[in-house]
């Protein structure tokens, strides 16, 4: 594990994730009434305590990927174009809109709850925030502080995945007693209105108690500027058209939103935060260079655990390193990401400016000329990818994932066993340092669940939605100077024309600065791209001029030598690429890219899979997502548990009638 073990397990979200060193408080955490008045004038059981809802909110936070407190499941981004696959949500031939179909993210009730949900986790936090002051009143001020700004942080952040996943629910901010006849613990769902008042007024008092850096044994634990950061969030949220039908006639939510985002930025600034580094290979270094120590970058990060010298159940790795990593450098499982088509084609050209075929680019030799986050975020056959004992053994730094065909029919061969269908495939996130010894499952490769950059677009999303392009420009090229993007054309980014294309320009931005990092999913919902819906009041798709991601397909393709077969154990180009490698970092970075480019062109071309990347019984099936799964109805337990809640419009309650509640008023 890494340091801090017993006073808490350094596995957190800009906070530590935290568990118990005494066995019998785990089960003591669920008798609330248990605890006596003696509990809590201990810093060291209050700890304990608190370092459990650390543990509770975020112990299943183990790949950037994953999205929703608590739970900290990756089925949302594979209904965007970064990984392929059909799945019930965005499945043409499935219409969900039932109860029983809703999501069970809500739990099942208000009340006590063994079950990590919720609002289970939100009583704990009321348990703390009504006994601390009383009970702990010995415990000195600074203390009881900043214990309740760890509070007020968690339950906000709970209530805004509850908003971002259903809208407006019931706010408990009191400890409720069990009871079945009691009316007073029959809170209706809240307007999305209410909820926000309460998430940023919960965060405003974060920052009224929380300090803005934590010593270096603290490091993890959430500060002033996280809570500031997750206000601007939110409101960048409220402002969106899913929740904000005025939004593209009123400012006024744009206005609070980027005043929450410029406060968080001169806060946070002042802390020694910013953008880490000035150079793509800076960028590329950020996710994993500073472990367990203090990264300007990030505003929010989940530390892990990088071995495994204590106790599997109170540790914590990374799984996304052995879900990247090719079967060829010990990973298993998948054996590796792929990248669908629209991925390799979104990212900018090295100047800036939209991969088309105007600005010279190629979708087969799809590595020339990109944006040099391009080469940090994409692996590819001839691309040096490192890990911790490649350069010292027999093992190959630089990766090859192509085909070739045994025989005249369908008989096929893999380079170095690497079976993937796509030509790209995800490295962003992984570390050079970490060891194939396990199959990559022990790494220690932090998440920035929130990070520097991620604020500067917020910021530049509410100018855009504003009409202000100048500063739309302004924080956009801050993010492309770093990386090397050239200053011609305003870093390749043009004039933009309009507020519409601003904020283009912006989502745009996003999905390269931010790919793969578990945001996208908030984005596509946010601003409801995936068709346009008169129905619900929704033409985004038209007024930004983006496509809509209903009826297309990620597609995937073999890189396959073309000419002609070879046996099974006999690779055609073994011989051939032995002197080629692409290394962003190397000196001779143009003519390894050029070299890599003419053995494409005489060895390589692309096939299509035998099964497609999105189907149903290998049928090939476009994206279809429903208008009423932007915001999930309540799942059948919740409504039963909770007969006084009405359902989402959209939605069926559990006696098949139509739902009522209205998340856009």
């Amino acid at each position: 594990m890494k340091a801090k073990f017993c006073t808490y397990i350094t596995m957190a979200l800009l906070m530590v994730l935290g568990v118990s060193c005494s066995d019998d408080f785990l089960e003591d955490k669920k008798q609330y009434k248990y605890y006596d008045e003696e509990f809590f004038k201990s810093e060291e059981r209050v700890n304990w305590y608190v370092n459990n809802l650390y543990y509770d909110f975020f112990d299943a936070y183990k790949t950037p990927t994953a999205v929703v407190v608590g739970s900290y499941t990756t089925t949302q981004t594979s209904y965007t174009e970064e990984i392929g696959g059909i799945s019930a949500m965005i499945n043409p031939n499935i219409t969900l809109e039932n109860a029983v179909d809703g999501s069970g993210y809500f739990g099942k009730t208000l009340v006590e709850n063994p079950s990590n949900d919720p609002y289970n986790r939100i009583r704990d936090i009321n348990v703390m925030l009504e006994r601390i002051d009383v009970d702990g009143s010995n415990l000195s001020q600074t203390f009881r502080d900043q214990i309740k700004g760890q509070m007020y942080y968690l339950r906000a952040l709970q209530y805004f995945d509850l908003m971002r996943t259903y809208g407006g629910v019931p706010i408990v901010t009191t400890v409720q007693t069990p009871s079945k006849d009691d009316p007073a613990i029959k809170i209706p769902r809240a307007t999305v209105t209410e909820l926000v008042t309460q998430i940023t007024a919960d965060f405003d008092l974060a920052a009224s108690l929380l300090p803005s850096r934590w010593p270096a044994t603290d490091y993890g634990r959430f500060t002033k500027g996280a809570a500031l950061a997750q206000k601007s969030r939110v409101l960048l949220t409220y402002a969106s058209p899913l929740f904000n039908k005025g939004w593209d006639s009123s400012t006024a939510r744009w206005d609070a939103a980027l005043a929450a985002g410029l406060a968080a930025e001169a806060e946070l600034t002042s802390a020694g935060h910013g953008l880490y580094g000035a150079t793509a290979r800076d960028w590329e270094r950020m996710f994993y260079v500073n472990d367990n120590a203090f990264n300007p970058e990030a505003i929010a990060i989940k530390l892990l655990a990088s071995s495994t010298t204590v106790a599997t159940s109170l540790q914590s790795n990374s799984s996304w390193e052995r879900s990247i990593r090719l079967a060829s450098q010990g990973g298993q499982g998948s054996g590796g990401v792929k990248a669908p088509k629209s991925m390799i084609d979104l990212f900018p050209m090295a100047n800036g400016k939209r991969p088309t075929a105007a600005n010279n680019y190629n979708s087969f030799l799809f590595f020339r000329d990109r944006d040099p986050r391009f080469y940090r975020t994409f692996g590819f056959s001839g691309s040096y990818w490192p890990y911790n004992n490649s350069l010292t053994s027999a093992a190959a730094p630089t990766v090859w994932a192509y085909r070739w065909s045994t025989n005249a029919t369908t008989g096929v061969a893999f380079s170095t066993g690497n079976d993937v269908s796509s030509p790209a495939f995800i490295r962003k996130m992984s570390s050079p340092t970490v060891s194939n010894a396990s199959n990559f499952q022990i790494s220690g490769t932090d998440i920035m669940e929130y990070r520097y950059a991620e604020l500067l677009l917020n910021i530049a999303e509410c100018y855009a939605a504003k009409g202000d392009v100048g500063n739309t420009i302004n924080y956009l090229g801050q993010i492309r100077k770093r990386v090397g993007i050239p200053a011609a054309d305003n870093y390749g980014i043009g004039l933009l024309a309009d507020k519409y294309a601003a904020l283009e320009a912006c989502l745009y931005e996003r999905r390269v600065e931010l790919a793969y990092e578990g945001k996208r999913f908030w984005d596509v919902q946010r601003w409801m791209l995936y068709s346009d819906d008169s129905a619900i009041n929704d033409q985004t798709n038209t007024k930004l001029g983006i496509p809509q991601l209903n009826g297309t397909q990620r597609i995937g393709n073999y890189l396959h030598y073309k000419n002609g077969t070879s046996p099974a154990g006999t690779d055609p180009l073994a011989a051939a690429r032995a002197s080629i490698s692409v290394d962003p970092d190397a000196a001779n970075f143009q003519a390894q890219i050029t070299a890599l480019a003419t053995f494409y062109t005489n060895n390589f071309e692309l096939r299509s899979p035998p099964t497609p990347m999105d189907n149903v019984s290998n049928v090939a099936t476009p994206i279809s997502w429903r208008s009423n799964y932007y915001i999930m109805g309540l799942n059948q337990s919740a409504l039963v548990n909770n007969p006084w809640l009405t359902q989402t419009i959209g939605w069926k309650d559990g006696n098949g009638a139509a739902g009522s509640y209205n998340y856009q008023e």
